[in-house]
């Protein structure tokens, strides 16, 4: 499928936000958010149905529907910011209008069980979207410099971005050697998993695969990496990219357990394609965003992930 480049944003454009999983504890903080982009020269316009609350979900299937398609309908709508992620975005893949995604194409961010969304999008319409920093998330509270550079010059710059890095130029390690080539695509380890064999899963072949995780013990990880290697993901992307699993050892010294090294090296260290890891990004900050559907290459000789063109037009 050929891929849709989003407009680059710019000050003065109006940005919706919206809550397709979760809704935040702390309702001041979209308060806080919208203060943040408006402080930055943007206009915002929030969700009819933002702030709603059913269970864990951020207001009803339909109407979480209803703001997802009614921001994308919305022509004076150049950029979507999702406020949090939690849980959610997979009960609306099969009730999306993806043709209307289609049509009207614009930057769309965020990032953990966003995941769904954007992999469904990406797989149905070939739109580029960015698994980024969050409203009621990463632009609340004392704003981290990194997070905010790398994200904002990745959404209006039309430029080739070049190499994503690690703060402080932290080390990109790898676990195995070699070089390749293919579209980025991933983000959240089970929510990547959750799609297997749905037909919201993008075609992962000779891709570039990136994976975060936050509070899954190692037999979960282990579990998730069985799935993905039975699926035959492993043998038919070109590359990974390993980012923060946050909180994912086990703790209780009662239990017996390998530890998170050990199940990655288990699934990677043998496995005969570029496996990077220790990039900066997922569930913490600062972090760097990603854009899922772009040309990236890797190369285990000199720990670099290079993106080889722009993220927008």
């Amino acid at each position: 499928m050929k891929t849709i480049k989003p407009q680059a944003i710019k000050k003065g454009d109006l940005i919706g936000i919206i809550s397709p999983a979760s809704t935040p504890d702390n309702l001041e903080k979209i308060n806080e958010g919208v203060k943040y982009l408006e402080s930055l020269g943007y206009r915002v316009i929030v969700g009819k149905n933002v702030g709603k609350y059913r269970g864990y979900l951020a207001g009803n299937d339909d109407e979480r529907l209803e703001d997802l398609h009614s921001m994308f309908a919305n022509k004076n709508v150049k950029a979507i910011f999702c406020l949090r992620g939690g849980y959610g975005t997979i009960r609306l893949l099969d009730k999306i209008d993806y043709n209307l995604i289609k049509r009207n194409p614009k930057i769309f961010v965020g990032y953990s069980d966003i995941t769904a969304l954007q992999l469904a999008i990406f797989r149905k319409t070939g739109l580029i979207t960015f698994s980024g920093p969050m409203v009621a998330v990463d632009f609340t509270g004392e704003i981290n410099h990194y997070t905010e550079e790398i994200f904002w010059r990745m959404i209006t710059s039309t430029k080739k971005f070049g190499r994503l890095k690690n703060p402080e130029n932290e080390k990109i390690s790898c676990l195995t050697t070699g070089k390749a080539t293919g579209l980025l695509i991933g983000g959240n380890l089970s929510l990547i998993v959750s799609l297997i064999g749905t037909q919201y899963l993008p075609d992962l072949k000779n891709s570039i695969l990136f994976l975060e995780e936050i509070g899954e013990k190692p037999y979960r990880i282990d579990r998730y990496f069985a799935q993905m290697k039975l699926s035959k993901i492993f043998e038919n992307i070109s590359g990974i990219v390993l980012c923060n699993f946050t909180d994912c050892e086990e703790n209780d010294p009662t239990k017996k357990s390998l530890s998170l090294n050990d199940v990655i090296g288990d699934y990677f260290e043998k496995l005969n394609k570029p496996v990077l890891y220790n990039l900066v990004y997922g569930h913490v900050n600062p972090k760097n965003s990603i854009p899922i559907g772009v040309k990236t290459s890797v190369d285990c000789f000199k720990g670099a992930i290079e993106i080889l063109e722009s993220c927008v037009v």
